[in-house]
């Protein structure tokens, strides 16, 4: 089932990245010169070759001026239950940083909903997004050291922070357990 769902996912990326350079009448090599991934890696990711990491989906989607999951979504339904179990997680940090995007960004919406989990020590940095971009996030286990720029903030369990993500982010369990955190990113039009 994992072999499935990681298929699944490998091919909508990669039909979803497709469709996206097409509509922006874009060659591999003006993707690879907006986003720092070579053109190489995108078209192995376009072919269904290759996974890419958390942190270069962020690359591509930053630089195509799109949201995260953007390069996820499949196609939706009226009424569905999301089982955790049916998610690929997109792994960073050797697999310590789980990524699972459980409520893909949508035009009509424009948000996404995720949710993370990430092993003591773990460590994450993100990229500036588009500007107006904003990230809430809510702590539910563990404790997150969360840098925005130049300031720190530490964001224990049952509490959040909210902050614009145009500058450059890290998220790191400075904890005791696995930190889980749920986040909502808004994309202001």
């Amino acid at each position: 089932m994992k072999e499935n769902i990681m298929d699944i996912m490998s091919s909508r990326i990669s039909a979803n990245l497709k469709q996206i350079r097409n509509k922006k009448k874009l060659s591999l090599d003006n993707v690879a010169n907006m986003t720092g991934v070579s053109k190489s890696m995108l078209g192995q990711i376009e072919r269904g070759e290759s996974s890419p990491t958390v942190a270069t989906l962020w690359k591509i989607a930053t630089g195509l001026h799109i949201s995260f999951t953007a390069l996820l979504e499949g196609d939706t339904m009226e009424t569905e239950i999301i089982h955790k179990k049916d998610i690929r997680a997109l792994l960073s940090d050797e697999g310590q940083f789980r990524l699972f995007p459980f409520f893909p960004y949508d035009d009509n919406r424009r948000f996404e909903i995720l949710q993370i989990e990430m092993d003591k020590g773990s460590c994450s940095s993100s990229s500036p997004h588009e500007y107006g971009t904003e990230e809430l996030i809510i702590v539910s286990q563990g404790t997150v050291l969360i840098t925005v720029g130049e300031k720190q903030y530490t964001v224990e369990a049952e509490n959040g922070i909210h902050y614009m993500a145009n500058q450059h982010h890290i998220y790191k369990n400075i904890g005791d357990c696995t930190a889980i955190m749920y986040m909502v990113i808004f994309y202001r039009k």
